[in-house]
C-alpha cells in the first residue's frame, strides 16, 4: 500500500497507518495475528465509514505489514503498546475499536488502559487469551518442552503459507495479559460476532467473554457455519450493522 503514513516513535519503532478524517466518534480497526491493515475486513469497514463520513484509522503492529520490526520479536504486551501509541497520538477524543481475532484481545486491553477514549467495542472472532488457551494448552508435552528449551516452535500455517514461529516470549508475556479468568471492568457497549465453524478460535470463547464483561450492554451474534475470517459480504454487512449502532 503506497499511500500509508508512519508514526515514528522515540524508541525507533515506525508504525504504518492509514487515516481518513471524518465525523466522530472515530473508528479504529485492529487486525489479527500475522495480518495487516490491507485485509478485506479493514478495507471494507474503511469504505463503509468513509461513505458515511466517519473518521477511520487502520494500522500495522510492529512486525506486521509495513511497520518496522520483526514478527518473531512480537508479544501481546508489545502489540498492546503499539495500539496505545496509535490511539494516544492519532486517535480521536472518542473511538470505537473494532478488533479481529487477536485484535479483539488487544482492543479489550486498550479499553482497560484508556477507558476515557473508548465509546464502544466490536469483536470479530474474538481471541482473548489465545496464547494460553489455544496455543500453549494445545501443544503436546514435546512441543512445550521444545518451546522452553529452544525458545520457539514452528507451527504449520492454516492458509498454506510458510510455517511461523511461536516463541517462548509470546507465551510468557501473554500470561501477563490474560482476561478470561476474571471479570473484565469494561463498561461501554460491546458487540461480538463469531462463526460456529471457526476452527481457529472456538465461538465459546466469545460466549465466555460476554459473561466476563462488566457492561450489561453486550450482545453476541453467532454466524451458523461461519469460519474464522468472517470476511464474506454477508459477514461484513453484519459487522457494519453492529457499527451503525454507534455512529
Amino acid at each position: 500500500m503506497s499511500d500509508c503514513s508512519f508514526l515514528e516513535l522515540p524508541d525507533g519503532r515506525k508504525l504504518a497507518y492509514h487515516l481518513t478524517e471524518g465525523e466522530l466518534p472515530g473508528v479504529i480497526f485492529m487486525g489479527g495475528f500475522k495480518s495487516d491493515m490491507t485485509g478485506t475486513k479493514a478495507v471494507a469497514l474503511e469504505t463503509y465509514c468513509t461513505r458515511h463520513g466517519h473518521r477511520f484509522l487502520r494500522f500495522d503492529y510492529t512486525g506486521h505489514g509495513q511497520s518496522s520490526g520483526t514478527f518473531e520479536q512480537g508479544t501481546i504486551g508489545a502489540w498492546k503498546q503499539d495500539a496505545l501509541d496509535i490511539i494516544d497520538q492519532l486517535g480521536a477524543e472518542k473511538n470505537i475499536l473494532i478488533g479481529s481475532s487477536m485484535g479483539a484481545w488487544l482492543a479489550l486491553l486498550v479499553a482497560l488502559a484508556r477507558p476515557e477514549k473508548i465509546a464502544a467495542l466490536v469483536g470479530i472472532a474474538s481471541a482473548p487469551d489465545f496464547t494460553e488457551k489455544l496455543v500453549w494448552e494445545a501443544f503436546t508435552p514435546a512441543q512445550q518442552k521444545q518451546l522452553m528449551k529452544e525458545g520457539q516452535v514452528l507451527i504449520p500455517d492454516c492458509y498454506g503459507e510458510a510455517p511461523y514461529p511461536i516463541t517462548r516470549a509470546l507465551i510468557e508475556d501473554g500470561r501477563k495479559h490474560l482476561l478470561l479468568d476474571k471479570d473484565i471492568p469494561i463498561h461501554v457497549p460491546v458487540r461480538l460476532i463469531h462463526g460456529t465453524k471457526d476452527n481457529d478460535v472456538p465461538w465459546q470463547i466469545s460466549a465466555t467473554l460476554l459473561e466476563r464483561l462488566a457492561t450489561p450492554d453486550v450482545r453476541l451474534q453467532l454466524i451458523k457455519d461461519g469460519g474464522h475470517r468472517l470476511s464474506q459480504p454477508p459477514h461484513l454487512f453484519a459487522v457494519a450493522l453492529m457499527l451503525k449502532e454507534f455512529l
